[in-house]
């Protein structure tokens, strides 16, 4: 098994709802294994050539890389922001049987 193939998923929301739905179509899809929320985050960014800043929801999913197409087009037809924010990072090691249980959770 090669664990660069999985990868962490970070996904910000404008609200919890947003981003249980969002979990949802996910998990509901077999396109990630889990997703972790994180409520109430503080971010400031740059938005039309100025600073903004909004509280915000993170959601930290774990998947395989083989499946980001697939997950940016449905975050993308379902989130509410014009510029949604999924950056996937590489998982380098670790639990085996954790990265065994992606596996067995997301369809190929």
């Amino acid at each position: 098994m090669e664990s660069l193939a999985y990868i962490v998923l970070l996904i910000t929301a404008g609200s919890i709802e947003e981003a249980q739905r969002i979990s949802r179509a996910l998990l509901e899809q077999k396109k990630v294994a889990c997703v972790n929320i994180v409520p109430q985050i503080s971010s400031l960014f740059w938005w039309q050539g100025k600073i903004d800043s909004e509280s915000e929801v993170l959601l930290l999913a774990k998947t395989k890389a083989s499946k980001l197409p697939e997950i940016l087009d449905l975050v993308r037809e379902i989130h509410s922001y014009d510029v949604p924010e999924v950056i996937a990072l590489p998982i380098l090691d670790g639990n085996r049987e954790y990265l065994e249980w992606i596996d067995k959770e997301i369809e190929n």
